[in-house]
């Protein structure tokens, strides 16, 4: 043997111990749930090599420890969270728990004063957005996870440019890898030219090179918007039309957005500050010095902004939504285009109807990944058992992430009932005790069942073996999906 030559012994003896130390990492790494270990684990121990790459670029929610510490400093450098939307307001006995959940998260307590409007459509929350942007007069702050540039995302950029050629202090973020394309294009460019600062959230760069600082699919997947501290809104909308040309065969993709007048918007202010101060060096802490929006003590709406993301604390999201659903008493409807839920998800919403609510879930027929598809009917089985009712909607993609309990309480945003949104994106909700508010999406919620099929037990009961093995095999891999 070449004195230079290795054995081929120690080749296989050295890939055996770097793969049993990439197993003991999953085993040992803080926050993680026993399958979502078991699943890393199999994938390593059945596709060898590949599986080890795959754990090493994807297989831990690591955003980078200087965006980590940048944002850090950024949150150090803001007002406390507490105090950015003023006094807070009184919730009803029976929700004090779920509120006290969402408060934890950011520390975002619930506000009174607000008046909330779900707007009718996609293209009509674009009109009047651009409409909210054509009449500010301090700023403007947008952040989305898609933008398109097609009739409704072209419209956001014209608003945005026109504003600040007339002294509008605008800023708009884009996710780094949702909206690379319209990042890399000439509306961006244009968008600076005019006036707008802009910022990649979470960008990209060299593929190699930003795996070795984090895992490089973590996204910013908040739909922010906050015009002069005083109008946000909140919601599923991106910056596209409808139609969303990228993945056509799937539109329209049919989308929920409320528009929020009064003090809550501050805490979306906050929330979008911190994003914008983790990528751009820019601070925003004079943001918080004008005086409060007035409002009557005790009037409008209440509410309260939900902002997750892997550094928030682990857990977060699940945890609101489980706490939604264990408050139900008479009526529990939930809208999500990704049902991948974990094990408290999936038991909170069973219980639900165990315990006598009326439980709706409502899913698209056709979903945009057909692996999510496949993985969120293997749940389906469970839950009609427990007596949840299921709906698939066939007018589009429905892409409305939206609770409502007991006609008195709705949740609202940017978050799915899925692993993605509770353990890798950086997602944004409004929690709104708001029985006014509540009617109204619980009759859009009636549109889309009305445009739905009902799953029964016997269809499910029907499906071949074959496709039970799959949705149920792909189901094993939830936690990494």
């Amino acid at each position: 043997m070449n004195e230079f030559e290795v054995p081929w012994f120690w080749i296989a003896a050295a890939t055996a111990l770097v793969h049993v130390a990439a197993i003991a990492r999953a085993i040992l790494r803080p926050h993680r749930q026993p399958e979502s270990r078991l699943a890393w684990i199999l994938v390593m121990l059945l596709l060898p090599g590949l599986g080890l790459v795959a754990y090493l670029l994807v297989g831990e929610t690591q955003v980078g420890r200087r965006r980590a510490e940048r944002l850090r400093r950024a949150l150090t450098a803001l007002p406390d969270p507490g105090l950015v939307a003023g006094p807070a307001a009184g919730v009803k006995e029976r929700f004090a728990g779920l509120s006290r959940v969402a408060s934890s998260v950011n520390g975002y307590g619930p506000v009174s004063g607000q008046e909330i409007e779900l707007m009718a459509d996609s293209n009509a929350a674009i009109d009047r957005l651009v409409e909210d942007i054509g009449a500010a007069r301090g700023h403007v702050h947008v952040s989305f996870y898609i933008w398109l540039a097609d009739r409704n995302g072209l419209r956001v950029a014209t608003a945005l440019c026109d504003a600040a050629r007339r002294g509008v202090t605008c800023r708009a973020l884009a996710d780094g890898l949702g909206s690379r394309d319209f990042i890399r294009s000439p509306h961006w460019r244009d968008m600076r030219a005019a006036g707008v600062h802009v910022g990649s959230a979470l960008p990209i760069g060299n593929p190699l090179l930003r795996a070795l600082r984090g895992r490089i699919d973590l996204r910013n997947h908040r739909k922010i918007v906050v015009i002069d501290g005083a109008i946000t809104y909140v919601g599923s909308q991106n910056c596209a039309d409808p139609e969303f040309r990228v993945k056509a065969k799937y539109a329209p993709w049919v989308d929920a957005m409320v528009r929020v007048v009064g003090p809550v918007a501050r805490q979306n202010q906050h929330l979008f500050a911190s994003d914008w101060m983790e990528q751009v060096d820019d601070p925003l802490r004079t943001l918080f010095d004008a005086p409060l929006p007035d409002a009557a003590a005790g009037s409008g709406s209440t509410a309260q902004v939900i902002g997750t993301g892997t550094t928030v604390r682990t857990s977060a999201m699940p945890e609101v939504f489980a706490s939604l659903f264990h408050t139900a008493r008479h009526e529990l409807v939930v809208t999500t285009p990704y049902y991948v839920p974990d094990a408290q998800i999936q038991a909170a919403l069973c219980a639900s109807a165990h315990r006598g609510v009326p439980t709706t879930l409502v899913v698209p027929a056709t979903n945009d990944s057909w692996i999510v598809a496949a993985a969120s009917r293997s749940y389906y089985a469970e839950l009609l058992d427990a007596g949840v009712r299921i709906f698939e909607f066939g007018g589009g993609l429905l892409h409305t992430k939206s609770v409502t309990v007991d006609g008195e309480v709705t949740l609202i945003g940017s978050a799915n009932l899925d692993r993605r949104s509770f353990d890798l994106n950086y997602e944004n909700n409004l929690l709104a005790f708001d029985p006014a508010l509540t009617v109204v999406v619980r009759h859009r919620q009636d549109l889309y069942l009305g445009d739905s099929h009902e799953v029964l037990r016997a269809e499910v009961d029907a499906w071949p073996i074959r496709r039970r093995l799959w949705n149920n095999a792909l189901a094993m891999f939830g936690p990494i999906l």
